[in-house]
């Protein structure tokens, strides 16, 4: 293990909850992985009982699971709540970029278009990994704008949860890849036309249920046949 990069700022509970999380989304800690309090309260030099309290603060949020006589461990993945989550984010993510669209400027679609354009780039050796980031940073691009700080900071929520929930979606379904770069490239064109902000909105909605619905239709084919449109 790493050892920690202090910052003074924070408390101790809170240095060792982002810790923590950094290794679950690092994908260092997977699934099912045993937090073992003492274990980690030495890596970080300091007692039990801070790291007790970011255990918790974790727990919280559904990134680890504490049973009675067993301990703490990195929580399984749930497929009902990366669903829930899709769905979440297709709405509130769909609102905020159309909230978003008559604040961004020329800067900013050609920023956007660039992170297309490599993303394009990637799908000849595709890396699922780096597909993400750079899918990630697009969609920051979009929303970011959003003059609604409640709305923006429910975004934010649901993508930090996504990325806690899977990896990456195109793993599972990489030639959802390609199709998700056209869509892009639509929706940056609503954008720069002054299309209608319901257009704009319908288009980011139906982007994200797109890749929700190619999920579902490869892991759970007989579940994906019922699923409401979103």
């Amino acid at each position: 293990m790493e050892a920690l990069q202090v910052n003074h700022d924070l408390s101790k509970s809170q240095q060792a909850y982002h810790w923590i999380k950094e290794r679950i989304a690092r994908q260092d800690f997977t699934p099912g992985y045993r937090l073992v309090l003492g274990s980690i309260a030495k890596e970080l030099d300091m007692s039990v009982v801070p790291v007790r309290e970011a255990i918790r603060q974790l727990e919280a949020e559904g990134l680890v699971t504490f049973e009675r006589n067993v301990g703490a461990h990195v929580s399984m993945v749930d497929d009902s709540a990366y669903r829930h989550s899709m769905q979440a984010l297709s709405i509130v993510e769909g609102a905020a970029i159309a909230l978003s669209a008559r604040r961004l400027n020329e800067h900013d679609i050609r920023r956007a278009r660039s992170i297309n354009e490599l993303m394009i780039e990637t799908l000849d050796n595709f890396d699922p990994h780096a597909f993400t980031s750079l899918n990630q940073e697009f969609h920051a691009i979009l929303f970011a704008p959003c003059a609604n700080p409640r709305l923006l900071e429910i975004v934010r929520g649901e993508w930090g949860r996504l990325g806690n929930l899977r990896d990456s979606t195109f793993s599972f379904v990489p030639g959802r890849a390609a199709e998700s770069v056209r869509e892009h490239e639509n929706i940056l064109q609503l954008i720069e036309t002054s299309a209608p902000l319901g257009e704009i909105e319908k288009a980011a909605r139906r982007h994200r249920s797109a890749t929700l619905d190619a999920y579902m239709i490869h892991e759970h084919p007989d579940e994906a046949l019922g699923l409401p449109a979103f």
